[in-house]
């Protein structure tokens, strides 16, 4: 009879026990890595997020709401900046690009960004990772819808179909109001960048300025000023983008006809307006992506510091770093990561003292199984292998099972907060990561092995092998 057989043969003696200690092995793995992927995935997958804005300017409470909110799209800004203000701090400095961005409506819970062409041009979603499409184009007229890879699935959208949007999202409180003046035409499909972007919707500025101004003439005014009064392309009037000042003639010369095609059977008494038409209220933003020019093949800008403190002088305004507020995220999660991991290396701990227990209560039953095979002529040495040997295939085939419950977990945690807020986790898991977890878990099952091997190892041969009463 060879080792294994008997290590088994002893394992199916006593099965229910063991099978209790394995599962007890598997939950605290099953923790201790899933804390594990969280923690990286997570810091990646916001870092990604963040892509190559620089700065980011908005009317939020604080910086890291103004980053989750603008590039998160955890809930609609609540404040607005004017175009007015926004053509002042263009022409403060002499930005490689600046985007502005519009963000309250949404399709069926998905945020909708309102933005202009340089949205894809100058801006990236991650780091070097320019927009790459699935199918169809970028947006080129108003009322016309860009769609994220994670949006397109989650709204059920498709190239040619025609949405109207609604006001709010998230823990917005005004998600009832449809915008049915205009249906918007989905006119492209993004390819999936890995990051929040994936889940919102694009569109162009002057259609959604349009769309707030006939509400807000028509009764519909939300008494918010987070972008619920918008309108006009504003980079034609600082040459940011010639190739959109072409889009917005091509508007003017056929915006009547546009309209008319998309407001046929829509039109519950709105009032219709046009893009000359629009009040300087309506003309409203959310946020402005910003980024300072850089040398070639460098990624930070030397005078990036210079223009974060001379846009900081503006106390109407809130500036962000979006790389410094994700690290001040992690900084301030770390704390409590630490102690979490510290209750699962203690959670993993107690499994190992959970190993010793179930094994040294079984020595006292097999005592005459372990006199029986010292007289079969098992030495010591190879009962006290036996016993550390039975310990660590628990440890290891619990470690295995925590694994597989982690990647159930994380799935699921995954697609919470995918749905929530926009943060995708990829819940990939690193090799080296299991190796070494699975290594210490064996390691951790022969430390509580020894005192059940040491008894098996002391068991007396003569005084187990009396015939039984």
């Amino acid at each position: 009879m060879t080792d294994l057989s008997i290590i088994l043969r002893s394992l199916r003696v006593r099965l229910f026990s063991t099978l209790v200690t394995m599962l007890t092995v598997a939950l605290a793995v099953g923790l201790l890595m899933a804390l594990l992927m969280l923690r990286t995935s997570g810091e990646r997958a916001f870092a990604r997020g963040t892509g190559n804005a620089q700065l980011l300017v908005s009317r939020d409470a604080s910086p890291l709401e103004s980053v989750l909110n603008g590039l998160f799209y955890a809930n609609p800004p609540r404040n607005s900046i004017s175009l007015e203000k926004y053509e002042e701090i263009v022409a403060s400095f002499p930005w490689a690009w600046a985007v502005p961005t519009q963000i309250g409506d949404s399709y069926r819970g998905v945020p909708v960004v309102a933005t202009n062409s340089d949205f894809f041009t100058a801006f990236q979603p991650a780091e070097g990772e320019p927009w790459e499409f699935t199918e169809g184009r970028r947006f080129a007229r108003p009322y016309e819808l860009v769609v994220g890879s994670e949006a397109a699935i989650e709204a059920g959208l498709r190239i040619g179909a025609k949405v109207a949007l609604t006001h709010g999202f998230g823990n917005s409180r005004e998600t009832d109001h449809v915008h049915d003046s205009h249906l918007f035409e989905v006119v492209g499909i993004l390819a999936p960048t890995e990051s929040s972007h994936d889940r919102a919707i694009y569109t162009d500025l002057t259609g959604s300025w349009v769309l707030h101004a006939e509400d807000r003439l028509g009764g519909h005014d939300h008494g918010h000023d987070h972008g619920h009064d918008h309108g006009h392309d504003h980079e034609h009037d600082h040459g940011h983008d010639h190739e959109h000042d072409h889009g917005h003639d091509h508007e003017h010369d056929h915006g009547h006809d546009h309209d008319h095609g998309h407001d046929h059977g829509h039109d519950h008494g709105h009032p219709h307006i046009e893009v000359e038409d629009l009040e300087p209220e309506d003309k409203m933003i959310t946020g402005i992506l910003l980024s300072t020019p850089s040398r070639s093949g460098g990624s930070v800008s030397a005078i990036l510091p210079q223009a974060f403190d001379m846009l900081r002088k503006d106390t109407s305004i809130t500036v962000a770093s979006p790389s410094n507020q994700v690290e001040r995220l992690f900084k301030i999660v770390g704390n409590v990561d630490r102690l979490l991991l510290a209750m699962a290396w203690i959670v993993l701990a107690s499994s190992g003292i959970g190993i010793l227990l179930a094994l040294w209560n079984s020595m006292e039953q097999r005592r005459r199984q372990i006199a029986i095979l010292r007289v079969l002529g098992c030495s010591r040495k190879r009962l006290f292998n036996l016993v550390i040997t039975e310990s660590i295939l628990i440890g290891m085939i619990g470690a295995i099972l925590g694994i597989a419950v982690c990647w159930g977990g994380t799935i699921a945690i995954a697609g919470q907060l995918r749905a929530r807020l926009g943060i995708i986790i990829d819940p990939a898991m690193d090799l080296r990561t299991i190796l070494i977890v699975i290594a210490a878990t064996m390691l951790l099952a022969a430390i509580a092995g020894v005192a059940p091997a040491v008894r098996a190892y002391r068991t007396s041969v003569a005084g187990n092998l009396r015939p039984l009463a």
